[in-house]
């Protein structure tokens, strides 16, 4: 398992992540796509895991509503795949969800991302409902977990 350093950016603060985001998904995005969807939105939390001085990985939420936060995306290099990174990620993410006095927290996620589907089983995420996603044209799984305080 990897040790990354998870670093907290600011939110005007988007090339490292659009850099990211556009090494992991189609079609690529540029900053103001990223911006447009965090614009109007509440206690945005974005992190980047960090190997050395190497950003593998990164991860974007907000607040879905006064006691849920949503975790947006998450994602992790090819080559740093299978070694813990996007856990981390989340883990901090729940970390700091807790400790901003949110009850829950959820995410979404395509039936063909596995290992996700598989993070969420097995770090107490329960299936809270499922969601049709006209952009992608398919259904996207909603996970939820509760934060004891």
């Amino acid at each position: 398992m990897a040790d990354a350093i998870i670093d907290r950016i600011d939110p005007t603060d988007l090339e490292l992540v659009t850099h990211l985001y556009n090494q992991l998904f189609r079609p690529e995005r540029d900053v103001d796509w990223i911006a447009r969807r965090l614009k109007g939105r509440y206690n945005i939390l974005i992190q980047v895991a960090r190997i050395e001085q190497d950003a593998v990985g990164f991860s974007v939420g907000m607040e879905l509503k006064s006691n849920v936060h949503f975790s947006w995306i998450c994602g992790v290099v090819p080559e740093m795949r299978r070694m813990g990174i996007a856990t981390q990620l989340m883990c901090a993410a729940e970390d700091w969800a807790r400790s901003e006095g949110y009850a829950s927290i959820r995410f979404e996620c395509s039936n063909q991302v596995r290992p996700f589907l598989h993070f969420g089983i097995a770090n107490d995420y329960d299936i809270a409902g499922l969601r049709w996603d006209p952009d992608r044209m398919m259904n996207l799984i909603i996970f939820e977990k509760v934060l004891n305080h």
